[in-house]
């Protein structure tokens, strides 16, 4: 461990929310004899990025207004460096979805990589996301832990050693209620205990495969971060940092830090006052958000922007007599991971390395393109991508009776750009990298129009949470989004005959949706289910037999 380096410990608080372009890294400000300065440097979301994002993650709009490419491993290990050598003492958090749904450099040797680099990286601490538990506990523990693949062994070196960065979930625990991730990190900053807490969404089973994460529970955020502070400050910590892999970040207007129950303040007013900053991280949105806590306490949530491309700075004030943050001299600041920096050589060797190794595979043509195919949604809710893989699943299908494809566009995590006018294997896994199957469901008509009904969903507070399903070519509908809960969708047809309700369909979904995830739950009512393969292979053959891919119309979806 390098001078000056602390091993997961943090707390942080905001002042205000200056981004801070390359080359412009902000020095950690002095402190007094009484006090100890501690810079904290987070990032979330970089889903095993080793190569800087392409398509819609793949810029950065900073303060000045100026769009530039942002992100890769070996450029976010260079200001991290950077930004390490400024301090006296300092920490690196990952908060959540560190890897998984990650391009085929990683994704193809089971985020290996990605643990070696955040390894390399000095990591202090990470939280977990979702995504970490996609391929399952078992394998989440292995990667923790370390060994080799079950059933690959060890693809990518010779051995795998794990995380050598504890990995936290205060509110994960299995069904008997035992801890099933470490609650907290505590560690030493000049002599003073500094303590982190991680937390998941409790609504995290809704959108992961219920296989997946099968035997655990996924407790209240809020009463979980409460309880472990109040161990915490037991122990004698009283600094105290969450990191919060949560959709908090989201609000619907422009302004980043909303008042009331929704957004930021949700959590920022809610949680302990004994925790001094909360890091947060969720899509693309990057924010500084200051609440009082319910002492009345300012009390800052920080967020940076996802894949690498945005690092949330703060450097914090600690007094050596209550051993607290001292908030109000807390300043926090933005760093774009702008490409006008040289990349640290030896991450950048490390990912040259791993993009080698996945080269034989990664380079292979899939098709020819002539336009990009991207996950840009019209006001209708669809997207040509989203359009074209529904399309692939029912011609993977039609062997088997299937008559239409609805697939859920989250899952879909990269563009298909035309770049050199080939499309390769690397670029079809980043479209779907999550190893899904495909099951053809026997639902009725009636079961067909409540499924499209559950596309709009009650969300705790605010309006309902809308999540469209791609169709494929062959289903049309008419949507009325003013109209009331479970009357919003008119007029189905498919093959332009419309759909009776007592009528059996046969539909084809990924595994995640056949398993009821993002609160489609009438899919796991159908009445037969049959295998249809693996959904990236769909994709890989039906753009094998177009001789140019081409964007799908987006008129499936009719407005009122």
């Amino acid at each position: 461990m390098g001078a000056g380096k602390v091993r997961r410990a943090l707390s942080v608080c905001a002042v205000a929310g200056a981004l801070v372009a390359a080359g412009g890294t902000a020095p950690a400000h002095a402190t007094g004899p009484n006090t100890i300065p501690l810079r904290v440097i987070a990032f979330g979301d970089l889903h095993g990025n080793l190569l800087p994002p392409q398509g819609l993650h793949g810029e950065v709009v900073r303060s000045d207004g100026v769009s530039v490419p942002a992100g890769g491993a070996a450029y976010l290990a260079a200001y991290v460096r950077q930004l390490r050598e400024q301090a006296d003492h300092s920490v690196l958090y990952a908060v959540g979805d560190t890897w998984g749904s990650s391009p085929l450099e990683s994704g193809l040797f089971h985020d290996e990589p990605t643990i070696a680099l955040l390894d390399e990286l000095d990591l202090t601490a990470a939280a977990l996301g979702n995504h970490e538990l996609d391929r399952g506990y078992a394998e989440f523990t292995r990667l923790r832990d370390g060994g080799c693949h079950p059933l690959e062994g060890c693809r990518y070196a010779p051995a795998f050693e794990g995380a050598n960065f504890p990995i936290l979930g205060a509110n994960l625990t299995t069904a008997e209620g035992a801890p099933a991730a470490l609650p907290y990190s505590i560690d030493y900053v000049d002599g003073v205990p500094v303590g982190v807490i991680g937390v998941l969404p409790s609504n995290t089973p809704d959108i992961i495969r219920p296989d997946a994460i099968t035997g655990l529970q996924f407790e209240d955020e809020i009463s979980a971060v409460d309880r472990t502070a109040g161990i915490l400050e037991s122990l004698g910590v009283r600094s105290i940092v969450v990191l919060y892999k949560g959709d908090i970040g989201t609000t619907d207007g422009d302004d980043p830090c909303p008042s009331g129950d929704r957004g930021p303040a949700a959590i920022a007013t809610s949680v302990s006052p004994l925790v001094d900053l909360i890091v947060t991280s969720d899509g693309d949105r990057h924010f500084n958000c200051t609440y009082a806590d319910p002492a009345g306490r300012p009390r800052t949530v920080v967020q940076g922007a996802s894949h690498g491309r945005i690092l949330s700075v703060a450097d914090l004030v600690i007094d050596r007599q209550s051993r607290d943050v001292v908030r109000d001299r807390t300043v926090v600041f933005t760093q774009v991971v702008t490409h006008d920096i040289d990349p640290d050589p030896t991450t950048l060797e490390f990912v040259e390395r791993a993009v080698a190794a996945s080269a034989e595979v990664a380079n292979r043509p899939v098709a020819r393109i002539r336009a990009d195919v991207t996950r840009r949604t019209t006001t209708s809710g669809e997207s040509p991508l989203g359009n074209l893989v529904a399309d692939a699943q029912l011609a993977a299908a039609r062997h088997l009776g299937a008559q239409i494809a609805l697939t859920n566009t989250g899952g879909l995590r990269s563009d298909l750009l035309t770049g050199d006018g080939t499309v390769s294997y690397r670029e079809t896994y980043a479209v779907q990298p999550f190893a899904n199957m495909l099951h053809v469901l026997d639902l009725t008509g009636a079961q067909l129009d409540a499924l499209l009904e559950q596309q709009f969903q009650k969300a705790p507070v605010g309006p309902d949470t809308e999540r469209i399903l791609a169709p494929s070519h062959n289903l049309r509908y008419t949507l009325d989004r003013l109209a009331v809960r479970g009357e919003r969708v008119r007029a189905i047809t498919i093959d332009g005959e419309p759909v009776q309700d007592e009528r059996m369909y046969k539909v084809v979904v990924n595994t995640f949706l056949a398993q009821g995830g993002d609160g489609f739950g009438v899919f796991t009512e159908a009445h037969g289910r049959t295998g249809a393969g693996k959904e990236l292979d769909a994709l890989n053959t039906y753009l094998a037999t177009r001789s140019q891919v081409e964007p799908p119309t987006v008129d499936r979806i009719r407005l009122h």
